[in-house]
């Protein structure tokens, strides 16, 4: 239940497991999406800065409450190019600067306004599709075999196998320490998901997640300490940089390098990174939104002007460009958590875990967190999303599945245009058969065929319109009734105007308008 009051600590009882959870899952995608976009170990902090403004300072200025934003494995590619053709990373943090200022701008703008305009059957394709690919990327990191980085997305790896083929390797190439630590992971996850384990009031407060990975740590410390061979290292494991003291703490710090403004390619790059963050902030707050138990509508505008903020201060504090990232979302919401208090509680821990126990979080193994997102991926894209998009209809349906199919074979923000495509050729199809409304009645005893029009007419529609009058026999009386529609566009009225002038009289076809404008007086108002 939902409390009325709206301070910051009237759903702690919910936020505060839901916060650790997110910030579980948080690390090492904060890991992964910098090191895979910058390629230099020293950088990794980068991703880190990024996930506590994004918890932090978005949380704070944001009106999703459940949204949880952070660096995201969809801006990998142009970071990469970015950070290449600019030539240091302190230039490419002058242009996350001048993105946040785009966004903050846009935002002011009522640019949010597109959010709303992503089909539902699209939304709800890119939260299975995230699902699937969440499962399908994690059985590697689960198994102990994957060199890419955990949030990677895309169907074509850094590595050179793909989706498929890395669960080929993973398992000729398995470890069994890794294996062993997420079984026990995921069965205890599984437990945790029981009503019995509700009833408990330790199990109420205390998020199973936080235990799979207390767990996961003591069996690694067991393997180091008495079975050395099973002991994961390296890559399969939390990699967080270690200070030796405060002053190499804050040179994990970088500033932006502002003379790189007088280069052209700086404004290309901070253009590129937000309009690409802002839509995939967008369709994130849209399936958020949709995820939402209590249905609550996030300002869009608002936050674009929070995710602004976030660029901005992050560029000028070395940290990647942020943007809502829907496997945070989707785990904040599966944890139970009410209010943006969860966010704002995940990117404190994340700050202070990062200052006090970088030690302690090196013995995470991979394979927990990887059990951790396998449950997430079950729950984003269950049997039961699929059978609810089927009952809706092929219209429904086929932009859904294509959707889903189109990120799994490329990237989310491919896949989601793609199923875009789809899913306006449906629109479009449907509009084009509910443009009006045909009927034959008796006039004098005579057969009149009544074709009225819909409350909204536009040039969408001329086609069927055209269509049907074309397809009118000779000697036929028709009523070309426009007195229900509130607005019928130029391209329309000079179609009827063009029929009942010349096509009509050829045919020896009786015409009747109502309500109809002419249009010479459309065109001269």
């Amino acid at each position: 239940m939902l409390e009325s009051n709206k301070g910051f600590f009237s759903n702690i009882k919910s936020d505060l497991p839901a916060g650790l959870v997110v910030y579980l899952v948080a690390l090492p995608l904060c890991l992964g999406i910098a090191l895979a976009s910058t390629g230099r170990p020293d950088l990794l902090f980068s991703g880190i800065i990024a996930g506590v403004i994004g918890g932090i300072v978005v949380g704070f200025l944001s009106g999703s409450p459940l949204g949880v934003s952070g660096p995201a494995a969809g801006l990998v590619v142009i970071v990469v190019n970015a950070i290449e053709s600019l030539g240091s990373f302190e230039s490419f943090l002058a242009a996350v600067f001048l993105a946040g200022i785009i966004q903050l701008v846009a935002g002011f703008l009522k640019a949010g306004v597109f959010g709303y305009y992503f089909p539902s059957s699209v939304i709800k394709g890119m939260l299975a599709a995230i699902g699937i690919t969440l499962i399908l990327k994690e059985i590697p990191h689960a198994l102990g075999y994957d060199k890419d980085f955990v949030g990677d997305e895309n169907f074509k790896q850094l590595d050179g196998h793909n989706t498929f083929t890395e669960i080929y390797y993973a398992f000729r190439f398995s470890s069994t320490g890794a294996i062993i630590i997420s079984a026990i992971s995921l069965a205890l996850l599984i437990v945790f998901e029981q009503p019995f384990m509700k009833r408990i009031q330790l199990f109420r407060f205390v998020p199973g997640a936080l235990f799979v990975v207390l767990l996961g740590i003591l069996i690694e410390l067991l393997f180091i300490n008495n079975f050395p061979d099973l002991a994961l290292t390296g890559e399969h494991m939390v990699q967080l940089p270690v200070a030796g003291g405060p002053s190499e703490f804050f040179s994990f710090f970088k500033f932006p390098n502002f003379s790189a403004l007088s280069n052209p390619e700086v404004y290309i790059v901070a253009f590129t990174l937000a309009i690409v963050a802002s839509i995939e902030t967008l369709l994130c707050v849209e399936a958020t939104d949709k995820l939402d138990p209590y249905k609550r509508t996030t300002p869009t505008n608002r936050e674009l002007k929070a995710q602004g903020v976030g660029n901005i201060v992050s560029g000028l504090i070395g940290g990647l460009p942020i943007t809502q990232v829907i496997v945070r979302s989707s785990a904040n919401i599966g944890s139970g958590g009410k209010t943006k208090a969860a966010t704002i509680i995940h990117g404190t821990i994340l700050l202070l875990s990062a200052i006090f126990i970088p030690n302690l979080l090196n013995y995470i193994p991979l394979a927990s967190l990887a059990a951790i997102l396998l449950v997430v991926g079950y729950k984003l894209s269950k049997f039961s999303l699929y059978q609810g998009m089927y009952r809706l209809g092929w219209n429904q349906f086929i932009p859904f599945v294509v959707t889903v199919v189109a990120i799994l074979m490329t990237d989310l923000l491919r896949g989601i245009a793609i199923g875009m495509v789809v899913a306006i050729y449906f629109i479009l199809r449907k509009n084009y058969e509910h443009s009006y409304h045909y009927n034959k009645e008796s006039k004098n005893g005579a057969e009149v065929i009544h074709l009225l029009l819909s409350e909204e007419v536009t040039f969408l529609n001329k086609g069927s319109i055209n269509h049907t009058l074309e397809r009118l026999p000779d000697g036929a009386s028709i009523i070309i009734d426009g007195t229900k529609s509130v607005h019928i566009d130029y391209d329309v009225l000079e179609i009827i105007q063009n029929f009942k002038e010349h096509t009509a009289p050829m045919k020896n076809i009786t015409v009747e308008t109502r309500g109809i404008p002419d249009v010479n007086s459309v065109g001269a108002h």
